[in-house]
């Protein structure tokens, strides 16, 4: 049985809800997020509890999948929920001489090395910051932080001889050493 899925998911004061057909809503303030999920899991909201209630059907208990499913659109909500309250944050560290990264209207502009600076767009609902070699993102919708991360990272991934690249802040880059001539 999930363990994750049989827990109700706690609702803030100040958070709206709203659940119609497979839809999601959950909003407060100028954040608002949807989530439509999967047609085999059941999800209800109970206002005088002020909880979310995510069910699969008991002949379905020992299925892999549905269990799979329930305990997944149980964990999308209780992350919509803590994007809306308290938003998510990724920082990423450009890493070597020269390179940096500032923010140009809607755009993020970096020289890492290449012949011409690599653009890319932030999508919306996302904040960037620069300061030195720190990006910092900033978003309530986690997905949509960590796929803009994850593209910025892939545009020069750290190297493992000089540690030159893009990393996350908290990543750990294990340093190879380079060739060494043995002595004749």
């Amino acid at each position: 049985m999930s363990r994750v899925g049989k827990k109700p998911v706690p609702v803030p004061a100040g958070v709206n809800v709203a659940v119609a057909n497979r839809t999601v809503t959950i909003e407060k303030g100028p954040s608002k997020l949807q989530v439509t999920h999967r047609p085999e899991v059941d999800v209800q909201w109970q206002p005088d509890k002020r909880e979310i209630v995510c069910t699969i059907p008991e002949s379905k208990m020992r299925d892999q999948a549905y269990k799979a499913y329930w305990g997944t659109t149980r964990s999308l909500i209780q992350n919509m929920i803590r994007g809306v309250t308290k938003g998510y944050e990724k920082k990423l560290e450009v890493i070597g001489v020269g390179w940096n990264a500032n923010v140009q209207g809607n755009k993020l502009v970096m020289n890492l090395g290449y012949s011409k600076p690599v653009e890319l767009p932030v999508p919306a609902g996302i904040k960037v910051a620069v300061e030195r070699q720190f990006i910092t993102l900033t978003s309530p919708d986690k997905q949509a932080i960590g796929q803009f991360a994850a593209t910025i990272r892939a545009k020069r991934k750290p190297e493992p001889y000089n540690g030159k690249g893009v990393k996350y802040a908290d990543e750990q880059i294990i340093r190879k050493e380079g060739k060494t001539v043995v002595g004749r």
